[in-house]
């Protein structure tokens, strides 16, 4: 089972991620060890120091599809998958399965 640490994620997508991966996948918004992936609203969250805060795990950013520069940011910072708000409620597991199966 892997964990999905939460990262600056609205109550909304919250219910969101819990309804796709809780049977599957612990989802969490604090973790003491090493998430196995990290989720995050990077128009909430600064994507260099979430970068910075978990080198080496996958990260999975995503923002309103009119946060542009949010967006850039975050693709800037070397976030792997980078996607606007409405691609995580359409595809969303399908993206968290392919980041953890690399």
């Amino acid at each position: 089972m892997a964990t999905i640490l939460l990262r600056g994620v609205d109550l909304f997508f919250r219910g969101k991620f819990d309804a796709m991966f809780g049977a599957a996948h612990s989802v969490v918004t604090r973790s003491e060890t090493t998430p196995d992936l990290v989720v995050a609203d990077v128009g909430e969250v600064d994507p260099v120091e979430l970068v910075r805060s978990y080198p080496g795990t996958p990260i999975l950013g995503y923002t309103q599809h009119t946060n542009t520069d949010g967006l850039r940011r975050a693709r800037a910072a070397g976030i792997q998958r980078v996607v606007a708000r409405s691609v995580i409620a359409e595809r969303g597991a399908t993206i968290v399965d392919e980041l953890l199966s690399v």
